[in-house]
């Protein structure tokens, strides 16, 4: 398994794993899980990207009013079937809002500040309005631009990757 299955920081350790035992704990960590504590995002948001030509075109998807969100992620310490002790975590995914549905089949899950509490409290376990949480996040409130192909290299670590750029070309959808 990898990432996009939900695993992050472990995936060699997972392939191991029968898939019986994957599943059970997979949604059992889903729905009763710590949640990954810290997990604030700052005013640059998630690098998706379209296609234009041959390479794609990255975006920055940001709060109208530039201030932090925090993603929806989980956190567990685990021991595997062979006694290897495993730390694991994952950011919480959703369908797209209208914002997003045109770059990407999905999109993370953003808490509203006002759910923050909830989200991190361990004992919360109303599973009717952790759903509430889990829609996407309104688009109305965020906005996207076309940002530089830097950002696509690690070692580009500056404000000019999140710098807004033109866009020039025919736009395919879809990342990939």
């Amino acid at each position: 398994m990898d990432s996009a299955d939900g695993y992050i920081g472990s995936p060699k350790s997972m392939k191991s794993l029968p898939n019986d035992f994957v599943l059970r704990h997979r949604v059992r960590w889903k729905l009763s899980s710590t949640v990954l504590r810290g997990g604030a995002n700052g005013n640059v948001g998630s690098p998706l990207g379209q296609k234009t030509g041959k390479s794609k075109q990255p975006y920055c998807f940001e709060m109208k009013e530039t201030e932090p969100f925090a993603f929806a992620g989980l956190w567990d310490s685990w021991r595997a079937p062979d006694g290897t002790a495993l730390e694991t975590c994952t950011i919480l995914t959703t369908t797209p809002n209208q914002l997003l549905a045109d770059v990407h089949d999905r999109m993370p899950v953003i808490l509203p500040a006002e759910s923050y509490d909830l989200w991190l409290d361990p004992g919360f376990r109303d599973v009717a309005a952790t759903t509430e949480m889990l829609k996407p996040y309104h688009a109305e409130r965020r906005r996207r631009y076309a940002v530089s192909t830097r950002v696509n290299n690690v070692t580009n670590d500056d404000h000019g990757c999140s710098e807004p750029i033109e866009v020039s070309g025919t736009i395919q959808a879809g990342l990939f």
